[in-house]
């Protein structure tokens, strides 16, 4: 699906000297590449001030804690996520109220977010879903209406955009992973929080470390080490300066696909929005029948395959006591049945999307 290392071989010189100058230093925790990662990431998202946390997953669970959610409180997202999403909402003791999605970018549905609005609610979380940015202005209206914070999931949406405005500039907050399969991802786990609002991210940073204060053993609240690590953040500063040419990449890649596979009878094909650039973090199609057979087919020839999501969050056990049940939300269920993602990276060779496109089409025609 990913080809981490071709990547390492275009940037090795880049990457060796940034690790090498972090451990010639022995800075390792909160040493000077941390903070102007920080820097060029808030810039790069269009916004004041970014902080970076351990995990992707942190990002989600201290910025619901920096809101002050917890017992008795909801927070409308969607299913049509990783487990993360709604977890980080259990993680703070609050409930997650699912909305379905928009069947054409799998994100979170605008016309069902007022519905699921009660005076329980405190914030909105919308998943920038597979590179693809939810439709934010009519969100943002309904948060507006219901004096609601927004907290972006952009797990999986580095660079993408509506207009001339990145993803994660939109809410009043953001949340970011770095895992290495990301458009931006590090050489282990790392996240960051992006927010304009200077006070909420003063909040966030000391939740992240210990709850400290000005010394580093005044403990003003109860917080957690959710930090990240100097190595990671002088890695990710080398990928940031490429992240726009990847993702030019991977939007070549994903129109190849798209006209090599256009008009294949029992697919569906992934497309942005008018005014939107999607990241293309994924190339997710949807097939119509024999979705197992297929996947057993491009694996017979050596092509990797992917489900993302084999199953809604509000589906699983692990968020049974959320009362979800098969029929809540017929979109994200009908997309779990049929979504199948193809390989996609800027190495990716366009012979082997040629390749893989043919072999949809043999198998499907069949």
């Amino acid at each position: 699906m990913i080809d981490l290392k071709a990547q390492y071989q275009r940037i090795q010189a880049e990457v060796d000297e940034a690790i090498g100058r972090v451990v010639e230093s022995a800075h390792f925790i909160n040493g000077p590449d941390c903070r102007l990662l920080e820097q060029e990431f808030a810039a790069y998202c269009g916004v004041s001030h970014a902080v970076g946390v351990a995990n992707g997953t942190d990002a989600l669970v201290l910025a619901l804690r920096a809101y002050g959610i917890g017992s008795g409180d909801d927070v409308v997202t969607v299913a049509n996520t990783f487990i993360a999403t709604g977890e980080a909402i259990l993680l703070n003791n609050a409930r997650p109220v699912f909305v379905d999605v928009d069947l054409a970018s799998f994100t979170m549905d605008p016309r069902l977010v007022e519905k699921a609005i009660t005076p329980r609610t405190k914030l909105i979380l919308p998943v920038q879903l597979y590179g693809q940015p939810a439709d934010m202005d009519p969100i943002l209206g309904i948060a507006k209406r219901h004096g609601l914070p927004v907290l972006e999931d952009a797990a999986q949406a580095h660079g993408g955009a509506i207009g001339a405005r990145r993803v994660g500039s939109f809410g009043h907050s953001a949340s970011f992973s770095f895992y290495p399969g990301k458009n931006l991802g590090a050489y282990g786990d790392a996240g960051m929080v992006v927010s304009n609002d200077a006070d909420f991210m003063a909040r966030l940073r000391q939740l992240a470390n210990h709850g400290g204060g000005a010394h580093k053993y005044d403990n003003l609240v109860v917080g957690t080490n959710s930090r990240l690590d100097t190595l990671q953040a002088a890695i990710l500063r080398v990928k940031l300066r490429h992240l726009d040419a990847w993702n030019r990449e991977r939007r070549e890649r994903a129109a190849a696909y798209t006209k090599a596979l256009l008009g294949t009878p029992g697919l569906v094909l992934p497309a942005e929005r008018a005014g939107v650039t999607s990241a293309w973090h994924l190339y997710s199609i949807r097939v119509k029948s024999n979705r197992e057979g297929l996947e057993k087919h491009l694996a017979s020839k050596g092509i990797a395959t992917a489900r993302h999501y084999p199953k809604p969050i509000h589906l699983q056990p692990a968020l049974a006591s959320v009362g979800g049940k098969e029929g809540d939300l017929p979109v994200s269920e009908m997309l779990s049945r049929e979504i199948l993602q193809l390989p996609l990276y800027p190495e990716l060779r366009f012979e082997a999307i040629t390749r893989i496109a043919g072999e949809i089409r043999t198998f499907l025609a069949a």
